[in-house]
């Protein structure tokens, strides 16, 4: 699941050292001042595929399996109506959402085509999104890695020949990501109608319900609007970099890059998480839950911490990989100084909040993030920065401040709801209980 997350990821990345080899720090700047905006977009609607994957795996759980296929059916359909919406909406407010976040005017216009393009290729994105979703929740995490390894490659190929040979700057780059996009998704498709049965659509008896997207939503809803509330406060963190100039803009998202990198294992655990402890909760092996979380955490912090002292302490060395330009490497290593050391700390809050997603209990980590990473950080900007304006550093360390107090919540309602779960548990003598937990 990381290795598909950060192929996905490839596709912006490909995108950046591209522009940063052949064209201006404008246009690279254009591509960069793209990202929180659109994780903000995307982001409700991707965290809908977290309701795609609980719903299927709480079904596996409970051998309840008769109507998979049309639960997938109806995804599938949600995941294209949503493409639409979103590439509507994206194409619409694309240079007012740039100019309330004060992108500067010599790059606003390359940054509009981008987000422009991006935005036209969201069918593909969710699609390829929602079947990942589908095979993940039987446990099948190769097939979308192997969808994204060979869209990753198109992609790279077609940014050099836009680029390079063409010589098309950012709309090439942002096209060569929807077209890789395209591959990614319909592969995606051929292999959910190659794969477990349970999860086919079956022509003529699979059925679009209504009540089916109400089960998605009640777990997807939330944990879209935690992602939609996480990205409000990027967005008016990445409005407050704007205002130091476009070497700031470059070289903190291409130090950005790094921590998405490590975050993308990180949430690779998250859902596998969710998926096994939302198999076996609603199989009440509630202790099996706790053992689940435990080895899940323990593999995000490992891993999480040993890249972010590999990147940090090699940070000049890597982003070299996106620019040779020396003031944009200045303020790319001052975000790594200061967030991407820290960046084993998401594992508490997205560990945390995936479990008890997989308890069905989807709004916990919701509030949580709101008052943890979006108030909070809100508030810095207004209070904190304006005192210190002049160092960009004030604006990086709110992020580990606000992963610690948003990790410690989740992880206090994680060991109280789950500590609830077994001790009601083991009043329960019946056999099937005992055979469960076995």
């Amino acid at each position: 699941i990381a290795l598909c997350d950060i192929l996905q990821s490839l596709f912006n990345s490909a995108d950046v050292a591209v522009i940063g080899w052949f064209e201006s720090r404008d246009a690279q700047a254009a591509v960069n001042s793209n990202g929180a905006l659109i994780h903000l977009l995307i982001g409700l609607f991707t965290g809908l595929s977290v309701g795609v994957t609980v719903t299927i795996a709480s079904r596996i759980g409970t051998q309840k399996t008769e109507n998979v296929h049309s639960i997938v059916y109806t995804a599938l359909i949600v995941a294209v109506i949503c493409g639409l919406i979103l590439s509507v909406i994206g194409i619409s407010v694309a240079e007012f959402a740039l100019s309330l976040m004060s992108t500067p005017s010599g790059v606003i216009g390359l940054a509009t085509v981008y987000l422009r393009i991006y935005f036209a290729g969201m069918p593909f994105f969710l699609l390829y999104n929602f079947t990942a979703a589908i095979l993940r929740s039987v446990g099948d995490s190769s097939k979308p890695l192997i969808c994204l390894v060979i869209s990753g490659i198109c992609n790279v190929l077609l940014n050099f020949f836009f680029v390079a040979v063409l010589h098309m700057s950012v709309a090439g780059v942002a096209l060569a990501t929807v077209l890789s996009q395209g591959v990614s998704a319909v592969l995606g498709f051929y292999f959910l109608l190659h794969s477990d049965p349970v999860l086919r659509p079956k022509k003529g008896i699979s059925r679009f319900q209504t009540k089916y997207i109400k089960d998605i939503l009640k777990i997807g809803l939330p944990a879209g609007l935690q992602g939609v509330v996480f990205s409000v406060s990027n967005v008016i963190i990445q409005s407050s970099i704007n205002s130091f100039g476009e070497a700031a803009m470059a070289g903190s998202g291409d130090a950005a890059y790094f921590e998405t990198y490590i975050y993308f294992f990180v949430n690779a655990f998250a859902q596998a998480t969710v998926t096994f402890i939302g198999q076996n909760f609603a199989a009440k092996a509630y202790a099996r839950c706790r053992r689940i979380f435990l080895l899940t955490m323990l593999c995000a912090l490992t891993i999480s911490t040993v890249l972010s002292f590999v990147f940090t302490f090699g940070g000049k060395l890597f982003i070299r990989i996106y620019t040779q330009d020396e003031e944009v490497i200045s303020f790319a290593l001052i975000r790594m100084k200061y967030v991407l050391i820290w960046e084993m700390l998401p594992c508490f809050y997205e560990l945390g909040g995936a479990a008890l997603r997989g308890m069905k209990h989807a709004m916990l980590p919701t509030v949580f993030t709101i008052i943890g990473s979006c108030v909070f950080r809100i508030l810095w900007i207004w209070t904190v920065f304006p005192l210190f304006s002049d160092h960009i550093a004030t604006l990086f360390i709110v992020y580990p401040i606000t992963w610690a107090i948003t990790g410690l919540a989740m992880l206090v309602a994680w060991f109280v709801l789950s500590g609830k779960a077994i001790r009601s548990a083991s009043k329960d003598t019946s056999p099937q209980n005992r055979t469960t937990e076995s």
